[in-house]
């Protein structure tokens, strides 16, 4: 295996320079750091992971938790975007990503334990059930975290505007004449409470009647769930004109209710979306919807979390709020005082 000192003794100069050089530090000339990177790619040389975590006091490695309730994991396109943007932005630091869970093999340990066995430097918390211990074990933890569209006191989050993500679809509807709005709600959580504040306060400013039957709770990313639901309203003796759905996945069920019913979107019925994801373009009529900047989300959280890591003295806690826009498709006709 090649070492400092191997490359040291092949460029003529000292290991602390060889070191340094490798490490991107600035007291080392660019023509010197230049030739010592060249000829460390060239005499294949690789740094031994174990060694910099000896000197650095951090393995770059950072832990992820990651739990997607409706049991989509990876192939979920909203959380599978966040993670990736995520991901991007700490390799390009330097940085690994470990999935963080309460098992290994046969052995049984708790996230946290996880966190320790694995030496990462920083968790990132992502779609999983924020009420769990195991969640709160860390946040109490001394390790760095970030947390992804939940609030902890004292932790950083990055959170998108859910609250007037759906005001602006509430307002967007209602500029189409459509007052018989129906709202199908995702699980409850923190972000189901912001989007159902704003659809609220959206409908109370408009002056447009929230009736308790239409607004209903089903499960976030599920077809099934919203198909039945939709069915449901669409029977009502004064069904709605415009139905919100709890995301767009979830509106694949809507629109296969619509058909079932022997309707059409949008003349019989509207329906509007929210996240964004590829699947909406799809959709005939293609959905309007509010898109998330999952790019975004992923990316900050990253920059937040390694600037916790590498300067804990100069962070400081903060939530940084990610604003998303309005997509207009054609699955919202103009009512007509209906």
């Amino acid at each position: 295996m090649v070492s400092l000192k191997d490359i040291s003794v092949r460029c003529g100069v000292s290991i602390a320079t060889v070191s340094k050089a490798l490490n991107d530090h600035k007291d080392v000339s660019a023509p010197t750091k230049e030739r010592i990177i060249k000829t460390a790619r060239e005499m294949g040389y690789f740094p031994n992971s174990q060694a910099r975590a000896l000197k650095t006091k951090r393995t770059f490695n950072i832990g992820v938790m990651f739990d997607e309730e409706a049991g989509s994991g990876l192939t979920h396109e909203f959380f599978a975007k966040i993670l990736n943007s995520f991901k991007t932005e700490a390799e390009s630091r330097g940085y690994d990503i470990t999935f963080i869970n309460k098992n290994i093999g046969v052995l049984k340990m708790s996230a946290y334990e996880h966190c320790k066995y694995r030496n990462v430097d920083g968790i990132a918390i992502i779609c999983t059930d924020f009420s769990d211990t195991d969640v709160y074990e860390v946040i109490n933890g001394d390790l760095p975290v970030i947390t992804i569209d939940h609030v902890f006191e004292c932790r950083s989050a990055v959170v998108s505007n859910n609250e007037s993500g759906m005001e602006e679809l509430v307002r967007y509807a209602a500029e189409r004449g459509h007052r018989k709005i129906a709202f199908i709600q995702g699980r409850r959580s923190a972000v189901m409470e912001k989007r159902l504040s704003g659809f609220c306060k959206a409908c109370m400013n408009l002056g447009i009647k929230v009736r308790p039957d239409r607004l209903v709770s089903a499960e976030y990313h599920s077809p099934a769930a919203t198909y039945q639901l939709t069915k449901q309203m669409l029977k009502q003796s004064d069904p709605p004109t415009c139905i919100f759905m709890p995301d767009d996945f979830s509106a694949i069920g809507g629109y296969n209710a619509v058909a079932d019913c022997g309707l059409k979107i949008p003349e019989d019925v509207s329906i509007i979306g929210y996240d964004g994801i590829a699947y909406a373009e799809f959709l005939q009529p293609k959905l309007t919807t509010y898109r998330q900047n999952t790019e975004m989300i992923g990316s900050l959280a990253a920059k937040k979390l390694i600037s916790t890591i590498e300067e804990p003295s100069s962070s400081f806690s903060e939530v940084i709020t990610v604003e998303g826009r309005l997509l207009e498709g054609r699955s919202v006709s103009v009512a007509n005082g209906r």
